[in-house]
């Protein structure tokens, strides 16, 4: 006879003290952030309490992310740190439990438990459903997770409550997709994150109506490759990212939807139109291109040229003329000489974008281009992102100086840096600072915008503007 779930459940909550608290430290992508928040929300029924102050926590997770250089090294920092305070609460007669989670805890589990010991636990961002019970048997001693296991993990998740997600917030993140195929040779994705898979519609469309049930009033889809979304759909179909889209646009409440990060290749005809005939999809689309010269792309196994890039950039802005791009670019690639870099400055001078993430490369072990001959001095790289910087940040600049006297529809988010200010997003994912009552928080409203500052915009409530939510997110 298999033991009764209920009964397991309760029997582990007795045996567990209730009100632990629990720090979840995210670092990198937007994923990340969200796999933060679900880790909390498995925690919650073992009696954790979410605290921002280090000092409080009794556990620990650093939720660490693999893309960027040094990326381990700050770990083991943070870790270090933690080292510390967890020997300060043992001679105190407390505990702390310290867990390394996401993609450097899949890189290199066995060297976190082997380099410090103060470690109670290593799980994968494929396998955090089962911190639960990790934790007890961590109670036992250092455990590790890293397998790509067979179940959906997030079958296994908790829901979060109503008042959980209006504490978060009116805009929110939901994961659609995970993985990717494309093996970019920068790219630690595949090998930390696995081969792509898709969400089926009906678990993403059940939890969006929960968000949206709780006041959240924008999502923005997340996945590796989340253009490369084929998930099965109502109807038992292959659907894709554009009729999810159209699918969820018809939650009542919604009033924005958005989506990343996407691969050029994966741009399809029905996503294209899905921008000029949904008004909930807002007008923003990052779109990394990482290099203008097609001997590098070709090097980063893009698949896909130059050209191939401006040529979609032109049909996205045919479809919806008031689009705005952002992009992700690498400079310093193994072999790349002046010329080509010259050539990732004239596609970003051509394209114009409203900004964009720049980074040197930095070699990841396991990667292809970590093997690369004619790896770039770091002199070089320093030197070519500050030219790239130069431009691209202009660019972002005057995008926002072109906000100016125009009337845009914000969501307010939150209240502001003084009394008598709310702030929120703009279509473009600026932010937006007014003065206005904080009945406003959760709803749209026009601005006109009359200053901008380095980051922000700032600006005045058009009277009788404000705005209410129906079905299908319309206004």
């Amino acid at each position: 006879m298999q033991p009764d779930p209920d009964i397991a459940r309760a029997e582990a909550e007795t045996a567990q003290p209730q009100g632990r608290k629990l720090l979840v430290k995210s670092y990198g992508c937007q994923m990340n952030a969200y796999d933060a928040a679900r880790m909390a929300d498995v925690l919650a029924p073992e009696g954790f309490v979410e605290t921002s102050d280090v000092e409080d926590a009794d556990l620990v997770v650093l939720n660490t992310c693999h893309i960027r250089e040094k990326a381990s090294d700050k770990v083991f920092s943070e870790l270090g740190k933690l080292r510390v305070l967890k020997e300060a609460r043992k001679a105190e007669g407390k505990t702390l439990q310290i867990a390394v989670a996401g993609c450097v805890a899949q890189a290199e589990g066995g060297e976190i438990l082997r380099k410090q010991r103060a470690v109670d636990l290593v799980v994968g961002p494929q396998s955090y459903h089962r911190l639960p019970e990790m934790l007890r048997q961590a109670a036992h001693g250092p455990v590790i997770d890293t397998d790509f296991p067979v179940e959906d993990k997030f079958d296994h998740l908790t829901k979060p409550s109503e008042e959980k997600i209006r504490q978060r917030g009116v805009s929110s993140f939901l994961t659609v997709q995970e993985g990717c195929d494309k093996f970019c040779s920068f790219c630690v994705v595949p090998y930390t994150r696995g081969a792509e898979t898709s969400r089926d519609v009906g678990k993403i469309v059940a939890e969006a109506e929960h968000l949206a049930r709780s006041g959240v009033r924008e999502i923005t889809l997340l996945g590796q490759n989340v253009n490369g979304y084929h998930g099965i759909g109502e109807d038992g179909g292959d659907w894709s990212l554009a009729k999810l889209i159209e699918r969820l646009a018809r939650i009542n409440g919604l009033a924005r939807l958005r989506y990343m990060t996407s691969h050029p290749n994966d741009m399809a005809d029905d996503l294209i139109r899905a921008h000029r005939d949904m008004p909930i999809l807002m007008p923003f689309l990052h779109l990394p291109v990482q290099s203008g010269s097609d001997r590098i792309l070709d090097a980063m196994n893009r698949k896909h040229k130059a050209d191939d890039y401006m040529r979609l950039v032109e049909r996205i802005r045919a479809a919806r003329p008031d689009i705005a791009l952002s992009s992700d670019f690498i400079v310093g690639f193994p072999g790349e000489t002046e010329e080509d870099f010259k050539a990732t400055l004239a596609l970003a001078h051509e394209v114009g974008f409203a900004s964009t993430f720049f980074f040197k490369y930095s070699a990841r072990a396991g990667t292809p281009g970590a093997d690369l001959d004619d790896q770039i001095p770091e002199e070089i790289k320093s030197e070519r992102l500050a030219r790239l910087s130069e431009v691209v940040e202009a660019q972002r600049h005057a995008f926002n100086a072109s906000m100016v006297g125009r009337r845009i529809e914000v969501l307010f988010e939150k209240t502001g840096r003084r009394p008598g200010q709310i702030a929120g997003k703009s279509p473009y994912l600026q932010p937006v600072q007014v003065d206005g009552p904080d009945a406003l928080i959760g709803e749209t409203a026009l601005v006109e915008i009359v200053d901008c500052g380095t980051n922000s915009l700032f600006g005045g409530l058009v009277e009788g503007a404000s705005s209410q939510f129906r079905a299908g997110g319309e206004i």
